[in-house]
């Protein structure tokens, strides 16, 4: 809508004279550049405003990464968690949660929820705003989906196909003429088809959950611990990153030498020990050497 304004700008202006033509165009070119900047200052704040349409049958998985001042992301935690406290435990359910300081300018974390399809979309929008109102911004968005109402119709035809079959084997169990072997290997197929019937309506429940409460993720960062957000290093950066590698190389030598300097006398005394040792033990091996006679 605001894209137009221009445009609209310019209806009034085009019945003026030749002489305010030129003030007006000036003014409409201002305006225009004005909005467009304005425009494009938005978009760059914001994620692109894709609507889903909830399809009957699918469920959806919501997953956003926030970018936040360091100082500022347990706050914005804890608004997201009251927002989802607010909506009732039938709407809405935490079920994860992390936060994890690794310095002052590094935080990274995290929550978890289960939502009401239909509020699970506005939910993200809305958790999204309140990082922007704290001078954070949304560095990721994803939405996936998953047609488990396919497969629940699939594992349907399934069931029905066994429970035909489990009917078939029991009728043939109830009738009489039946040998002992024949009797125990028909029981063993109706009760590997029970088993089959049991795993597949396990499976359709666990799909029926995906439908009726749909994830959504929020993941928190600053610093390097930032989702999603690749910032170039800057120079002053790269050369603290230099002192801390030198530092932790120096740190690295002097652990090695604290750890080898007691080997190493050890070894030195030894070796002083067996100089000294070695002559009287050859002379007391070998008796005293004989004189010299001339």
């Amino acid at each position: 809508m605001r894209s137009k304004l221009p445009f609209l700008l310019l209806a009034p202006l085009a019945a003026c004279g030749s002489g305010s033509d030129s003030g007006g165009s000036r003014e409409t070119s201002q305006q225009t550049q004005e909005v467009s900047e304005s425009a494009s200052a938005d978009g760059a704040a914001r994620a692109p405003n894709v609507g889903v349409t909830a399809a009957p049958g699918v469920a959806f998985n919501y997953r956003y990464g926030f970018r936040l001042p360091a100082q500022r992301i347990a706050r914005v935690q804890e608004q997201h968690a009251q927002a989802c406290e607010k909506l009732g435990i039938d709407r809405c359910r935490i079920t994860g949660m992390k936060y994890r300081l690794v310095n002052d300018s590094s935080i990274e974390a995290m929550l978890e929820f289960k939502l009401d399809p239909a509020i699970a979309r506005q939910f993200g929008k809305n958790g999204a705003d309140l990082v922007q109102q704290a001078e954070g911004m949304l560095v990721e968005s994803e939405i996936t989906g998953e047609d488990v109402g396919s497969e629940i119709a699939a594992a349907t035809r399934s069931q029905g196909t066994l429970d035909d079959d489990l009917k078939r084997i029991e009728a043939q169990l109830a009738g009489k003429g039946l040998g002992s072997s024949e009797r125990a290997e028909l029981q063993v197929q109706a009760q590997q088809i029970r088993e089959q019937i049991r795993a597949l309506q396990a499976g359709k429940q666990e799909k029926r959950e995906s439908l009726a409460k749909t994830p959504v993720v929020f993941n928190y960062g600053s610093g390097d611990l930032a989702p999603g957000f690749d910032e170039r290093p800057s120079i002053g950066k790269a050369l603290a990153r230099a002192g801390d590698n030198v530092v932790a190389g120096f740190a690295a030598i002097l652990l090695i030498a604290i750890t080898l300097i007691p080997w190493v006398l050890l070894l030195a005394l030894l070796f002083v020990l067996g100089r000294l040792i070695a002559p009287r033990v050859s002379r007391f091996i070998n008796g005293p050497a004989p004189a010299k006679t001339e």
